[in-house]
């Protein structure tokens, strides 16, 4: 009555394709569920005349099980598979991959077994599980989905005792021996990285891996890169053997191991299931910024630093390959008395917010040298956390919330932008100390203080719309503007602030120049938003301008001394400003009076 395609099953497990075959299913089986995967089913099934356990549905099909289309005694057509070869318990096995199906009788309708198959797989129970072997497929029908869906359901399947009874610590790694297993977490994964030459092209990743007892790089190219990456995870832990083992290139990878794995056709990663607390995750080795200054250019160095100005995106391009880059610099301190400059680069650069000074921990970075300074830069191996969850930089944020971020600190960097290696100072003692009088200098200090008075007259203006120019511009009166120093005339403008205003502390008072970005801050609205209120409401643009009177920030002043109209005269301008945290300054404040009494009792003795 139901025709079964007898013998179906054993060509199909001996590579002889089989067209549609009518099978029966005689049960299923859940898979255990691996972390951050699908549910996954396994079937027996009957061609009349054998059985055969070793069959997958692909989880698009998961809904006629969950919804009891595909009960016990249903026959159905098979319309499409695929095979894969794994290895059970010793025995190279292959299994078939269930593509596509119809249901052509429910099993409510049939209601008993077809005939009395014999057990042509030899294992018709479905309560063990195996593991994959190869990450090859063969069938009929064999694209790349078909092979990411191979892969997924490897990487579904749990690992057998005789799998852990191989595993080796990543320490013990040999180019002379290759019949390996190692049980490793993915610490940092890149993204996908492309290239083209006079060779050919191609993409890889790599991926950072480590167990207790090491870490280790692992690099997958071309057909590997395609297979392996959407499977894994970050943070997850994975069996992992059948690659290559090289001798590391240093130049691509900063972690401490002199070999790094290469994925070939036949490698297998399956995940680990079972409890893995014990393999560590992201470990670091934090250098003290002030011992960077000892270090040779192109060492590889972790640290750890607070973020305290950061520039904006640059745009440069690469002189060897004329090619544009994105960058944007970073200032960062940490309690050893020193600052440093960190480039980050490409999406990392346009992506990061220095706001509230989060702490930064980088593993990997490049040591550099210009103009006589040290400085750092990120690189494609490099991992960057930001506010990670660690014991040094919890450590780090109270000493910076304390009385850090007013102490006076050593600046390593000579190209990067930010005034760090400069004192906290106030008027009187600037005066004393005589900052800014000698023609040949610049002097930098920080300064509490309280804006008093914005000048309105000037304090915003047109601007040439070059973004490289930036100068003012000439109104002729007829809606066209003109910049002297492009040679230009233009019919369109930007708007730019240069706010001159006079600052006030307990013991004296300044004028200072403020430029676009910092008056921006200090205004709390764009220079673009400004000028469109003052060419609208005049009334309501004076009134933001005294909306900063009697505001009190931290400013980073240079004095220098010009000489204008044969007369000699000061200029103090901000270079940045950030707002005063009352509570951390209060902190300040009493840790310097203690020391002032102290020296005071000391002397009266």
């Amino acid at each position: 009555m139901y025709n079964l395609t007898e013998g179906a099953l054993d060509k199909i497990m001996n590579g002889i394709d089989v067209k549609k075959p009518v099978l029966q299913i005689l049960g299923y089986k859940k898979i255990p569920r691996s972390t951050n995967t699908d549910d996954r089913y396994r079937l027996l099934l009957s061609d009349g005349h054998g059985l055969n356990s070793f069959t997958i549905l692909i989880t698009q099909l998961n809904n006629l099980i969950t919804n009891n289309i595909l009960t016990q005694y249903t026959v159905c057509k098979i319309l499409n598979y695929a095979l894969t070869s794994i290895n059970s318990n010793g025995t190279e096995r292959r299994v078939m991959l269930i593509l596509d199906i119809e249901v052509l009788v429910p099993g409510s309708e049939v209601g008993y077994r077809i005939v009395n198959p014999i057990n042509t797989d030899c294992e018709s129970r479905l309560e063990y599980v195996t593991t994959p072997n190869t990450s090859t497929a063969t069938s009929y029908q064999t694209n790349d989905t078909i092979k990411k869906e191979i892969l997924s359901h490897q990487l579904s399947i749990s690992i057998p005792i005789f799998y852990e009874l191989s595993i080796i610590p990543i320490a013990a790694l040999s180019p002379y021996y290759n019949r390996w297993i190692i049980k490793a977490r993915v610490t940092n994964k890149s993204a996908i990285r492309t290239w083209s030459n006079s060779r050919g092209e191609g993409k890889l990743f790599s991926m950072d891996l480590i167990d207790e007892s090491g870490e280790i790089r692992c690099t997958a190219f071309k057909k590997q890169c395609d297979i392996f990456y959407d499977l894994i995870k970050a943070g997850n832990v994975y069996y992992i053997s059948r690659c290559t083992l090289k001798t590391a290139n240093k130049q691509f990878s900063t972690l401490k191991n002199d070999y790094e794995i290469i994925m070939t056709d036949s490698t297998e990663i399956l995940p680990c299931d079972e409890n893995s607390d014990n393999i560590p995750m992201l470990q670091f080795d934090f250098c003290p910024i002030s011992q960077v200054e000892n270090k040779e250019k192109n060492d590889m160095i972790d640290v750890l630093g607070v973020v305290t100005t950061f520039n904006d995106v640059q745009h440069i391009v690469q002189r060897t390959t004329g090619r544009e880059l994105v960058k944007r610099d970073v200032n960062i301190v940490d309690d050893s008395g020193a600052m440093i400059c960190v480039t980050l680069w490409e999406k990392e650069a346009e992506d990061f917010d220095g706001s509230n000074n989060p702490i930064l921990a980088i593993k990997g970075a490049r040591v550099g040298e210009f103009n006589g300074g040290k400085n750092l830069s990120l690189i494609n191996s490099s991992v960057l956390k930001k506010d990670p969850d660690l014991s040094e930089a919890h450590k780090l944020r109270r000493w910076y919330t304390a009385t850090g971020y007013l102490e006076n600190v050593k600046s390593l960097s000579r190209a990067c932008g930010g005034d760090f290696n400069t004192p906290l100072y106030t008027f009187q003692e600037v005066t004393e100390a005589r900052l800014g009088e000698r023609l040949d200098l610049t002097d930098s200090y920080k300064v509490v203080a309280t804006i008093n008075l914005i000048r309105v007259e000037n304090s915003i203006y047109k601007a040439c719309p070059i973004d490289n120019c930036r100068k003012k511009l000439i109104d002729q009166s007829t809606g066209i503007f003109r910049c002297e120093k492009c040679n230009k005339d233009y019919s369109i403008f930007t708007y730019r602030l240069l706010a001159s205003m006079n600052l006030a502390d307990a013991t004296g008072n300044r004028w200072i120049v403020a430029f676009n970005e910092n008056a921006e801050k200090i205004l709390g609205m764009s220079a673009q938003e400004l000028g469109q209120l003052k060419e609208n409401d005049n009334d309501a643009y004076l009134q933001k301008l005294n909306e900063a009177n009697f505001k009190r920030f931290i400013f980073n002043l240079r004095a220098k001394s010009e000489v204008f109209q044969d007369e000699m005269r000061m200029k103090h301008t901000c270079t940045s400003v950030t707002p005063l945290n009352y509570k951390t300054h209060l902190t300040y404040l009493m840790d310097k009076v203690s020391k002032l009494v102290h020296i005071e009792k000391f002397k009266s003795d």
